[in-house]
């Protein structure tokens, strides 16, 4: 089997512990063992732009931030704080720039919560599939990933 009989993204490749032919993904760098069926799709290009308010707690991958040397709360008070500021901005009450800067968790506070374009694979899995799932203009529903709890402004 030679490598034009590939579907489009993929390369076979020799392993050098096993001595087995092995498959790899040219775009994502993930390989198998298996023949692949289907062509590999190269990365999307789509961007989209984004604001975050980032609440961490105790159970977050690193709890600490800007804000807190050392973050005690749990899930469920992160949670209720998201749900607090997003009651806020979808009232009317609040802006979301000023409550980001304010009370955001993450280093993009100081830009009131702004993390400019980016594309998927950019941000965990979560957190992607949230931002691109929001027209511009909308606020995600709390969204939970390894950092602590968001939500997510679309903004371009």
């Amino acid at each position: 089997m030679s490598d034009e009989e590939l579907p489009s993204g993929w390369e076979k490749r020799l392993s050098r512990s096993t001595g087995q032919h092995y498959y790899l993904n040219v775009y994502t760098k993930e390989s198998q063992w298996d023949r692949p069926e289907k062509a590999a799709e190269p990365p999307s290009t789509e961007e989209v732009q984004c604001s975050h308010i980032l609440v961490k707690h105790s159970g977050s991958r690193r709890p600490s931030s800007w804000r807190e040397q050392n973050i005690t709360r749990s899930k469920a008070e992160a949670l209720e704080l998201v749900k607090s500021y997003r009651e806020k901005i979808v009232s009317g009450e609040a802006n979301f720039g000023d409550l980001a800067g304010k009370y955001s968790d993450c280093s993009s506070a100081k830009r009131n919560g702004d993390l400019g374009p980016f594309c998927r694979g950019a941000m965990q899995k979560p957190f992607e599939e949230a931002a691109f799932a929001l027209k511009v203009g909308e606020i995600s529903q709390p969204t939970d990933t390894d950092s602590g709890i968001h939500i997510i402004l679309r903004t371009a």
